[in-house]
């Protein structure tokens, strides 16, 4: 029985890494994998595939770039061609991006299952156009995969039966352990960010990502986040990864964050792993990190109204700080301080999570055969 795994983004590649591992040390189930591109990437080239120990994409989709309506429509053209030709047992996606919403639509119609991988996440803001593609993803799928406790609680509120729901740990905590654990034999010299690291040393520098159209779009709110950042600078060295959108903002409204927080440019996900797994803080609105970070049981500051993951605030490593720089500022300071929040790893976040999946998908497709 074959599997459809769509990816569309990096990030989506951490999560389907796990699961492709999974499915290669079973026999029932076989599957291929689907790039959509609807991200292209530099980063991602063989070096990438080998350090998440899976293969290459079977299928290479190149949807691009566009609107929002324009790259959807793009990969569900394309989707619906490719399942037509090879009608797959199951299409599974992950996440929320574009891809995710388009070929469960595209799946659904031409009445394949769909399984969504972190299903059940809402962050309540339906301004977030990941919250509407968790949304109509939800309502459409067939198996579904949470990853924490108010997830489950979010699908049976909206109706879903609950042999259909499955708590199953995280994927991307599987794959943050098995990237950490490969790590720690690696050569790290070569990183971007390497000497960066070894001038401050471990635990003594912050690590800061923004991205989010909310906090860097907005001049006001960017330069408000930015005062925050120059003034944790003063107290802690900080060094910001900075994604091409937020560059390009940064000098189109001559954004200052002082001389203390270092810029550097886009990461590899092992350059970046390396690179925050040591830091005493991390500050950032990537839904991603908070989880990562609590996984590996690193201080989070997460600069956002809200969050889509509160086991990570309500168990984990995470503090939800807003866009208040004085709030920004004091949650940074108790972590240096050491008052900082003591989490701990939520409940299956042991990295098993893909098992569990395959487990679960073996047992319902050998049901309609």
């Amino acid at each position: 029985m074959l599997i459809y795994l769509v990816a569309g983004a990096r990030p989506n590649f951490m999560k389907i890494a796990p699961i492709v591992r999974a499915l290669q040390a079973q026999r029932t189930l076989s599957f291929k994998i689907i790039h959509t591109g609807q991200h292209y990437d530099r980063e991602m080239n063989d070096v990438f595939f080998e350090e998440l120990g899976i293969p290459q994409p079977d299928v290479f989709m190149a949807a691009g770039g566009g609107s929002h309506a324009q790259q959807t429509a793009k990969i569900m053209v394309a989707f619906e061609e490719l399942c037509m030709a090879e009608r797959p047992a199951a299409v599974l996606v992950v996440g929320d991006v574009n891809s995710t919403l388009a070929c469960s639509i595209v799946a659904k119609k031409l009445v394949i299952p769909v399984a969504h991988v972190e299903a059940g996440l809402r962050s309540g803001d339906i301004s977030m156009p990941e919250e509407i593609n968790r949304l109509v993803t939800d309502s459409i799928s067939d198996w579904f995969f949470a990853t924490e406790p108010a997830a489950v609680e979010h699908l049976r509120r909206e109706g879903k039966a609950d042999s259909a729901v499955h708590y199953v740990g995280h994927v991307m905590v599987d794959n943050v352990l098995y990237q950490a654990e490969k790590l720690a034999s690696a050569d790290t010299s070569a990183f971007e960010t390497a000497g960066f690291k070894a001038q401050h040393g471990a635990g003594r520098y912050g690590v800061v990502t923004l991205h989010r159209p909310s906090n860097v779009d907005d001049p006001v709110t960017f330069a408000r986040i930015a005062g925050a950042l120059k003034q944790i600078g003063e107290e802690l060295p900080l060094i910001f990864p900075v994604h091409p959108r937020t560059r390009a903002n940064i000098e189109k409204f001559g954004i200052d964050l002082g001389p203390n927080v270092t810029l550097a440019g886009p990461q590899a996900y092992m350059a970046f792993l390396n690179l925050w797994k040591d830091a005493a803080v991390v500050l950032t609105d990537s839904g991603g990190l908070q989880e990562e970070t609590t996984a590996l049981g690193v201080p989070c500051v997460t600069i956002r109204e809200n969050t889509e993951r509160p086991v990570t605030v309500e168990e984990g490593s995470n503090v939800l700080a807003g866009t208040d720089p004085e709030v920004i500022v004091r949650e940074a300071r108790k972590v240096l301080r050491g008052d900082g929040k003591q989490g701990r790893r939520p409940q299956l976040w042991d990295g098993k999570a893909a098992e569990r999946i395959v487990a679960v998908l073996a047992a319902e497709l050998q049901k309609t055969e």
